[in-house]
């Protein structure tokens, strides 16, 4: 038999299926995300040219242009150079990462705590690591993706509960039998709705079902409790969660993520978390930025009190124009318009009189949710919130 001079090259299933995929054929169409801005001052951004007022950013305290913080970052990196290059458990963990991680212990009043690169990589570990399979995961129905992947890597059991919803918790606890392990997940600031947890009611029913609880604090973190120390602290309940993470990216105004408990859950998780064994050190300049950030979110309070005092004023702009605020609680303010399409051009709008925010549409929200995400900072100044009103006001007429 003649072999063909000619050869059929077999098609490759996933670079076709990526090609054709609908969503980012959307993406690119309409550009809502991967915005890059050329220029940033505290609020104020250049995007293609333009001026704009930065109002989906998590820098709620507005530290990131702060000059005690800038100065460590540089400092830090002329010291110790740019990076460690390697992972905590070999060869990358440093000083600074020690110091950083007992001055965080402290100041959320936890024995240990571990550093880690993204806060994303924090939560989940604080999940994976602690769950296996067998065990029982009790999640709020709208936990961060972070944590889901996580429980996802744990290969335990999960049951869901509505969200914030302390009654639908006792009853999806019944379906669970006594004596098997159980890990609730929940969060202190849902960063989508800007709800704060109702912890009290919800950690309590956890405690009396024998719950390992996990609290990822990242948008409370600096919002809420003392100078700052989040929602377990603003609500005194220190002891009735196992575990706290959160990102060292919103208010510390660096980046990383940390996770915080006793230290024989802390030890446990830097022996078995594959997250955090296999992951490489924050580097010297944004362990630096987050200590500095801490001491002056611990010295300098006018800033959580402008952070409030602007949250106050524009939630209540929104209230009078109208608009969906879904409940929140917190300076993470979602507009929820209820449709892709109205999304879309309420988003469109804004950038037209020069305000950036972020579109968050079905499947990131529930069906009916999609929302434009806002977020408050402690930086954007009277003149800012005028423009911002003057803004939402010429998008509710374009609706």
């Amino acid at each position: 038999m003649a072999l063909s001079l000619f050869t059929t090259k077999t098609k490759k299933a996933i670079i076709e299926r990526a090609q054709d995929d609908y969503a980012t054929k959307l993406r690119l169409k309409y550009k809502p995300y991967y915005h890059a801005m050329d220029a940033q001052a505290g609020t104020h951004i250049r995007l293609q040219g333009r001026d704009m007022i930065m109002l989906s950013s998590n820098d709620y305290l507005g530290l990131s242009f702060h000059p005690k913080v800038i100065e460590a970052c540089g400092g830090a990196a002329k010291i110790w150079g740019t990076s460690t290059t390697g992972a905590r458990i070999s060869n990358g963990s440093r000083a600074y990462h020690v110091a950083l991680e007992e001055k965080l212990a402290a100041f959320l009043g936890r024995e240990a705590c571990h550093v880690s690169v993204a806060g994303y990589v924090a939560c989940c570990s604080a999940v994976a690591t602690f769950a296996q399979k067998g065990d029982t995961v009790l999640a709020d129905k709208n936990i961060h993706s972070c944590l889901w992947d996580g429980i996802r890597l744990s290969m335990a059991a999960v049951e869901r509960f509505s969200h914030n919803n302390p009654e639908d918790l006792r009853q999806v606890l019944k379906s669970v039998p006594h004596n098997t392990p159980k890990l609730l997940v929940v969060e202190g600031v849902y960063s989508m709705e800007g709800h704060i947890c109702r912890l009290p009611e919800i950690a309590q029913i956890g405690e009396d079902a024998g719950c390992f609880t996990v609290l990822d604090d990242a948008h409370g973190f600096g919002v809420l409790g003392r100078q700052g120390r989040g929602t377990v602290d603003h609500f005194k309940l220190n002891d009735k969660v196992d575990i706290l993470c959160g990102s060292l990216s919103k208010s510390l105004a660096s980046t990383g993520g940390f996770i915080a408990g006793s230290r024989d859950l802390i030890e446990y998780l830097r022996t078995n978390s594959k997250q955090t064994l296999f992951s490489a050190a924050i580097s010297p300049s944004m362990a630096a930025v987050a200590s500095a950030s801490l001491d002056v979110m611990q010295a300098e309070p006018q800033h959580l009190e402008r952070l409030w005092k602007n949250t106050k004023r524009y939630r209540e702009m929104l209230k009078g124009l109208g608009l969906d605020t879904w409940g929140s609680e917190t300076p993470a303010v979602p507009i929820v318009l209820g449709s892709k399409e109205l999304v879309y051009r309420f988003w469109q709008a804004l950038l037209e009189k020069g305000v950036f925010t972020v579109m968050s549409i079905t499947p990131a929200v529930p069906p009916g949710k999609d929302l434009i995400r806002t977020a408050v900072s402690a930086l954007h100044s009277d003149e800012d919130l005028e423009k911002i009103a003057a803004a939402m006001a010429y998008a509710v007429k374009q609706m």
